[in-house]
Parts: structure tokens; sequence; C-alpha cells
């Protein structure tokens, strides 16, 4: 397309949609290299909008797009779209051509995370700097309210909001999640923009003052320290009366770093408001994210964390007081405060909902360790001369600090989870290792004494607060002495843990301690549920081993179990032996570090199990669960809940129907199960009178009859339901059934026999003969036999 340089940008915008209907999208990434290269940024302004579209999908999910959450590695246009998207690559080349222009893209209101649309729907200032001083107003008759956001700021949108636009199109599971091009792309974007180690590369492009000018500079009232702190006591700002900013030339430095990480915490974390939660009150339209978007959202915990912990030391030692860091550079400013200015009150929200709202399956293992990452900061410290393994890594006391300020995040979540745990199925090993998981971390040797100092900050009196307050900032030259500086760094700890704690729950909170008595108690019906689920899990093992014994070759010579009620056992791999194993492994090391971090007594603990064990013997366990008397039947209690989740209890259910028309078997030939069943039937309608007048017969005949057809005696059953004891009784006519025949084993016993009739020089009709002979003198056998026990 190189030689159409001369084209209207029209005709260049109609060829691009033209082409994306019919070139491959190696081709197409191949045209738009060239085009980026050779055409202005004036005609490149006006395909921008249409290409970000073409590549990210439309942001009402209609246009797919390139599906990068659907490409993976074995895709022929992985590396071609890599290439084409990747911080230095031609797309990234264009925003930066673009956003030397200073050109701006509309993104209609609609289309921000809830809270931030409800803001400026009601003409309220969003507390997110990146969304000031940039709202459109709609000309006459048009009601959709717009922002007007730089190339960088809409390219970005446009990018985070592929992970939560809704797609009409049936999307297949791509082989692994992290494998798709879209999440190794935001691992790209965290690296190039939030470095690690140097800083950020300058932009190819610049303005006519020599670089690119930072598109939203803070205002003068707005800073690092102010962002993401919920303060109910300030005035909310006007929408109509928005600050005036000035260029900030530090700030030039990492604005793209600022505004890339605003993007991705709004679009990703900020979808409930701070409101909704501490009045109790649901969504109107909730947002419920899918465990891709949680992934992403813990390789974004990740990163911020490496990116906070490569702080400088002496940066990281300095007070946050402004007079402390002014040698600081913009991105070792950026690097203290990135992780709880920006992340850590729309993270708990985010992490709050999921807790609240996630199914109770394994899928869950995707937030529970974005959790657990979020909480373990000095794991992505980058030193790797620690040989320690995890669980005897003792946590560094430089980490208090951070405990403190996230105190919500270890308590209050820790609750939550222990809600979600009591209700799930412990005997499923993924279920399992997630609890060993959580008690594994906050075993961790200094760990709980840091939460437990914390909540002492906060449950600190506040006369003492205000008693002390005012001493504390005294210098000596005031009056006051060295010795004050104690009391003010304590007064500013408890200032801090407080301002967390009130600024997440809001000034009436209800604070409930996590080592306190209620959560003590929750936590020991939380060790029984455990030791419950370690019972059962072992009982099903024993069980299982015990089949497979029983169902071994020797089954098909008649030495295993032939009731057809059980052939459905319906068990999952999850409860496999070798899984049930796990589980116990699991369940034994949780219970262990519970009992560490709770300080719980080995000899009561011991007590307890051994107790569950002995009074949960195989009698016990076929009782049913526990249920209340209500006016339709018995209704199940949690704890009769809980019991079938775990599979200590059930109801005793029974096929009650034709034991004819049971489901074919795999054990069985689905041909011969029809047709037996046909010649059964054809039988029984042409001989039912003399059927029956055989079975009713009190003598000998009598007898040997009911043992070859259908007793009706026998076929009056209890119906076990929850919502009736009532006895249900059907009367069957007798009747023959020649259902077994129909068995391979039976078809395999058949073959020997005439095998072996045929060794003998017996022909099929002596050996059939012989065949009908020794069943008629078994039965004869088994009915003199049955007749002696009856009268023993």
């Amino acid at each position: 397309m190189s030689s159409q340089s001369l084209q209207q940008p029209s005709f260049l915008l109609a060829n691009l949609k033209a082409d994306a209907t019919t070139k491959p999208l190696i081709q197409r990434c191949q045209d738009l290299l060239k085009i980026i290269d050779e055409y202005p940024a004036k005609e490149l302004h006006l395909i921008f909008p249409w290409l970000v579209e073409n590549v990210f999908g439309s942001l009402d999910g209609v246009i797919s797009g390139w599906s990068l959450r659907l490409l993976h590695s074995r895709c022929n246009e992985y590396n071609v779209v890599l290439d084409f998207l990747n911080p230095s690559g031609p797309m990234m080349k264009l925003v930066y051509k673009l956003q030397a222009e200073e050109y701006k893209y509309e993104l209609p209101v609609n289309y921000l995370p809830g809270p931030v649309k409800a803001c400026i729907q009601e003409g309220v200032l969003p507390d997110c700097p990146l969304f000031h001083n940039k709202l459109q107003f709609p000309p006459p008759g048009v009601l959709t309210l717009s922002l007007a956001l730089n190339p960088f700021e809409f390219f970005m949108f446009n990018f985070a909001h592929c992970l939560v636009a809704p797609r009409n199109c049936l999307q297949t599971q791509v082989s692994s999640l992290t494998d798709s091009a879209y999440f190794l792309l935001v691992d790209m974007y965290l690296k190039y923009f939030l470095p690690v180690e140097g800083s950020v590369p300058p932009s190819p492009f610049s303005d006519s003052r020599g670089s690119v000018t930072a598109p939203s500079p803070r205002a003068s009232g707005v800073s690092f320290a102010g962002y993401g702190v919920h303060s109910p006591s300030l005035l909310k700002h006007h929408i109509f009366h928005q600050p005036s900013v000035n260029a900030d030339p530090a700030a030039q430095e990492i604005w793209r770093s600022e505004t890339l990480l605003q993007m991705f915490v709004e679009v990703w974390l900020h979808h409930y408001s701070l409101d909704m939660y501490q009045k109790l009150q649901s969504p109107q339209e909730p947002f419920s994210p899918s465990e891709e978007h949680v992934l992403v959202v813990r390789l974004l915990v990740k990163h911020l964390h490496a990116f906070s912990n490569s702080l400088k030391p002496e940066q990281l030692s300095s007070s946050p007081s402004a007079h402390s860091h002014t040698h600081a550079s913009p991105l070792e400013e950026f690097k203290r405060v990135v992780v709880q200015r920006f992340v850590q009150q729309k993270l708990y929200l985010f992490l709050q909902h999921c807790f609240g709202h996630w199914p109770l399956d394994a899928s869950f293992r995707a937030v529970l360790e974005t959790w657990l990452s979020y909480i373990q900061p000095w794991r992505y410290t980058g030193e790797k001369n620690n040989p320690q393994p995890d669980q005897n890594r003792t946590v560094p006391d430089k980490w208090e600090p951070f405990v403190h300020e996230n105190l919500l995040l270890y308590t209050k979540l820790f609750q939550g989870f222990l809600n979600r745990a009591v209700r799930t199925d412990l005997v499923n090993p993924k279920n399992a290792l997630m609890v060993f998981r959580v008690a594994k971390v906050f075993a961790q040797p200094n760990l709980e004494e840091m939460i437990q100092k914390g909540e002492q900050l906060f449950l600190e009196p506040e006369h003492v607060l205000h008693h002390r307050q005012p001493r504390g900032y005294l210098t000596p030259s005031q009056g006051g002495s060295y010795l004050s500086s104690r009391q003010r760094v304590v007064t500013d700890t408890v200032f801090k843990v407080k301002s967390h704690v009130y600024s997440l729950e809001g000034q009436d909170c209800q604070y409930k301690q996590m080592f306190g008595p209620e959560v003590r108690g929750a936590v020991m019906k939380f060790i029984q549920i455990i030791a419950q689920a370690r019972h059962t899990a072992k009982r099903i093992s024993d069980h299982s081993t015990e089949a497979a014994a029983n169902n071994s070759f020797l089954s098909w010579f008649g030495l295993g179990s032939s009731d057809l009620s059980n052939t459905f056992s319906g068990a999952e791999p999850e409860e496999s032996g070798e899984c049930l194993k796990k589980t116990h492994e699991f369940l034994d090391r949780a219970l262990e570090n519970l009992c560490q971090i709770f300080k719980l007594n080995q000899g009561q603990l011991a007590q307890l199990i051994s107790n569950l064990s002995s009074s949960q013997d195989d009698g016990h366990s076929r009782q049913l669960p526990d249920c209340i008397q209500g006016e339709n039947g018995l209704i199940l209690t949690d704890l009769g809940r809980r019991q079938i989740i775990n599979g200590l209890r059930r109801f005793e259910v029974q096929y009650q129907g034709d034991p004819e028309l049971q489901p074919i078997r795999s054990y069985e030939s689905a041909l011969l199960v029809r047709f037996l069943y046909r010649l059964s039937s054809l039988l029984n309608d042409r001989f039912r009178g003399h059927m029956c007048a055989l079975c009713s017969r009190s003598d000998f005949l009598g007898r040997l009859g009911r043992r070859y057809l259908a007793d009706p005696d026998s076929s009056v059953r209890p119906k076990r339901s929850p919502l009736s004891r009532r006895t249900l009784e059907r009367s069957l006519q007798p009747r023959l059934s020649l259902r077994p025949l129909a068995s391979y084993r039976t078809l395999l016993l058949l073959l020997l026999f005439y095998l072996l009739g045929a060794l003998l020089s017996l022909g099929p009709l002596p050996s059939t003969v012989l065949l009908l002979t020794g069943a008629v003198l078994y039965g004869v056998l088994m009915t003199l036999f049955a007749e002696k026990l009856k009268t023993h």
C-alpha cells in the first residue's frame, strides 16, 4: 500500500476496511507497518479509532477484533501480533506519533466502570485524576457524555477494556489462560512502563518543545498521597468546577507509567464502589469477573510488588513527608506509593466481592492466589540468597508497616475465606489444597504477631490517641524532648491503621478481631469440619480399594458384586484413591498450621479428632443428614447441608422403577438387552395367568416358582425422602426376567461352558440340556436349604 501515499485519507480508511475482510492477519500487519512509517500524523489520525477497534474489538463486544485472548503460541499469527503490539512496536509508534500532535479521541462515558460512570452522571468529580478535565459536553440534542482522551490514554483504555468487554461470540477455551497473546502483552507493558530496573525509555517522537507533553498533569492539590484514599469528611468537587492544571516538569518522566497503571486499575478493579459495601447495597448491574480476568489481576499485583520493592533502600527508609524526598526522582516516588495509593482500596473491594460471589468450586484458586500474592510482598523482592523453604521463612520486620496498613486484607478476607471454606467439599483435593495454602501462608513465623499488633493498634482507645498526638509533634525548641519521637512514631502508626480500616469499612464499622473469641470459635468449628472431611476421605479411599479388588478379573467368574443398583457410583477423577491420599495430606498439614496460628492445644485437637473418628463409624455414616420437621416433611439444616457436602451422611436413594427398564450398563449388550426385554415381555403377557397361579401355591412347586419368578412380597420397599416418610408399595406381577443373559460376564461363562462341552465331545443341544438341568437342580437345592434355614 506504499504506492498509494497520494490517496486521500478517506480512501485509505476504506482500503483498510476492505483489507480487513479479505487479507490474512499477517499480511495486514505488514501493510500497517508500511502505512505507519510513510503516512503523516494528519492522515493517521483519521484511521486510529477504527484501527484500535479492529485490533481490540468494540467496547460493546459486538466486534471481536483480533481475539487476542484466544490467540495462543501455537497459532501462526501469534508472533506477528506480538511484534506489532509490543511496547516498542509499530502500533505504539503510531500512538507516539499522534501523541506529539496532541490529538484527542472521544470515549463515551457509558463504557467507563460503573462507579466512575455514576460519579460523572451525578455531576461529581471522580476520585481518579485520570478522568479530570476530560469531560466533553454533548451538542444540543445529544444525551451521551464523552471524555476526550489523548492517543496513549485511548489506546490503553481499549487494551484494558478488551479483558472485560462482553463477547457475543462463543469463545473456545484455549489450552492455557496464561498462554494467550493478551496475557503476554500485559506482561510486556508492565515490564516496559513500570520497570524494575532502570527507567522508562523515552518516546521516539517529540513535539515542538522537544518532548511529548504529559497529557494530564496532576493539579497542585492532587498528589500521589491523595489518590485512592477515601475521605468521607471532605467535600466532593463538582464536575463543572474542575481545577485548572499546570504542566509539572517532574511528571514528564512517568506520565505514561502513571496513565497505564490508572487505566489498568480503573478498568479491571473499579467495578464496586466503596459506598455500596459500607451501606450493604447490591450493585444495579453486578460485574462478574472471569477466571482469566483474575489471573491478569494477579499478574498486575505481582509486578507491582516487584516494582515497588525495587525502590532504593535510602528512598524506602525516608519519611513520607514532602521535604524528605525532594531529591528523589519521580519514578522513585512513584514506586514508594504505588501499591498503597493506587491499588489497595479497589483491590480490597474486588477481592471482597469475589470472596462473596464466586462459585464454590476449584476455579476459586485464581482468586485465592491473587489474594495471597498481595499479602506476601516479601516474595517479590528479587532476593535469591534465601535458601529457607516457605514454611520456615520468617517474615522480616521491615514488612510490619505493610501488614498494619493493609490489616483488613489479612483479617477481613481471612474471615471471608473461612465462611467459604465451611461450605465447600473439603474431600475434593483441589479444595483441600486451597485450605492448606491459606493456613501455610498465615503460619509463616512472625506474621501472626504482626497481625495481632496491628489489631491492638486499631483497638487503642481514641482518648489515648488524642492525648498523645499534640505532644508527639513537639520539637526540642518548642519545649519537647527527643524522647517524644517514639510517641510520634506510635501515634503515626495508630493513625495509619485506623485510617486504613475506617476508609474501607466506614467510621461506624464493627471490627471483628481475627484472634478474638468469635473468629476463634469459627476456626474450631472449621477444624471439626476438616477432621470430618479427613475421616470421609479415608473411608472413601478404603471403600475404593475394596471395590477395586472386588471388581478385578475374578469378578468375571461371579466372585464380584452383581448389584445393579450400585454400579453407578458417579466417582469423579478427584475421588480416586491417589487423590484422596493427597486430600488427607493437605488437611493434615492444614490442621497443624491452624493450630500454630491460633495457638491451639494439640492434646485437645487430638481428642477432638479421635472422638469424631470413633463416632463416625459405618453405622453412623448411614444415618440421615440432620433435618428438622417442616410442614411438607423434613428440611435440611445448615449442619445437614455440610454433612452432605462433605460426604458424612446421605439419603438412601434407591431405584424404585421397573427393574427391567433400568439404564443399560456398560457391561451389558444394548442389542441383547432390548431383544431379551421384548422376548420376556411377550412370554410374560402370554403366560401371566399360569405364572400367578404357580407363585400363589403354598407347596414346594410354589416356592420353586417364586425363586425363578418375581416375588410380589419382595416388591414392598420403603421410600426415604426428605419430603415424605410414607412407604411406597408396588405390587409387581410374577414374571420372567431374561436380562441377566445380556451381561458380557454371562455370555463369557456360556461361551466357556460350550467350549468345555465341545472338548468333551458334547454337541450344542446336549450342552444346553445339561445347563438347564443344572439350573433346575440348583433352584431345587436352594429352595430346600432356604426352608431348613427358616425352620431353624
